[in-house]
């Protein structure tokens, strides 16, 4: 099996709500730590990426779009939120949504 081929077979094997989860979480810890909000993004959009493989694959082009739009809606609404209850609580706020909507969209057809 080629490179290519095992990397996306790793992937397949990664609850879609764990990479959402890491995407949103990820993204966000890292342009903190790191004060580079490229990479932040970087690592969202990577995540992002790899969960919609999964979106596709188990939910076809509907899901996809559903919850592509939700994962990005995720991100635009946790910068005004935060605002509100502070950037930490809208960054799990939306990561939890997320999270709850990929686990019964997509992983639990995948049992």
């Amino acid at each position: 099996m080629s490179a290519a081929g095992t990397a996306v077979r790793a992937v397949e094997a990664v609850p879609a709500a764990a990479l959402v989860t890491g995407g949103l979480i990820g993204g966000y810890a890292t342009a903190r730590a790191t004060g580079n909000r490229p990479l932040g993004g970087a690592v969202l959009a990577a995540a992002g990426a790899a969960a919609a493989h999964q979106w596709w694959r188990r939910g076809g082009p509907a899901t996809s779009a559903a919850l592509g739009g939700l994962y990005v809606l995720g991100f635009g609404l946790s910068h005004p939120l935060a605002k509100r209850i502070g950037a930490w609580p809208s960054v799990l706020a939306v990561t939890a949504a997320n999270a709850a909507a990929n686990a019964v969209l997509v992983d639990r057809a995948r049992r």
